[in-house]
């Protein structure tokens, strides 16, 4: 029977995680933060494993920890054990990971979709001023304005 890859799961317990993941190498370790690269035993799965703290300032002072996993492939494993391939976040966490959730799970995260929201405000930002612009012509019409949502078409 082989075991589930952690990568289909939408949710991953974090006792799922701490019953499979073993630290391959330490990469880097201080009061504020960490990051090692850790294997998935069951799967041969590797993971940048980062973890740190966050002091409560505002509230009551406590400190949080998180904790975020970035799968890597082989080449990168090599890339990060043996040379200077970039591994910190967020800059390298470019692709879904892994970040501590509520509830004692894991959520994939997507940082991807801030892309998608830039561009959302920038089309949004557009369409206010061509109907600004058409508001401020005087000459709104049915043809105007079929002009306009055609143009809007084409641009999305």
């Amino acid at each position: 029977m082989s075991t589930e890859s952690m990568l289909r799961l939408s949710k991953v317990p974090g006792s799922l995680l701490q019953e499979r993941l073993v630290v391959v190498q330490d990469l880097i370790q201080n009061e504020l933060e960490m990051y090692n690269l850790s294997k998935d035993r069951e799967t041969g799965e590797h993971y940048v494993h980062y973890a740190y703290a966050h002091k409560q300032i505002a509230g009551s002072g406590e400190e949080e920890h998180f904790h975020q996993l970035l799968p890597v492939e082989s080449d990168d494993v090599l890339g990060i054990m043996f040379s200077d391939q970039p591994y910190e976040y967020p800059h390298a966490w470019t692709r879904t990971f892994l970040r501590n959730g509520p509830d004692g799970f894991y959520v994939w995260f997507d940082p991807g979709y801030t892309d998608n929201l830039d561009e959302d405000a920038k089309f949004a930002q557009e369409i206010q001023e061509r109907l600004t612009k058409l508001k401020q012509s005087g000459s709104v019409n049915q043809e105007t304005v079929q002009k306009l949502l055609d143009e809007l078409d084409k641009m999305n």
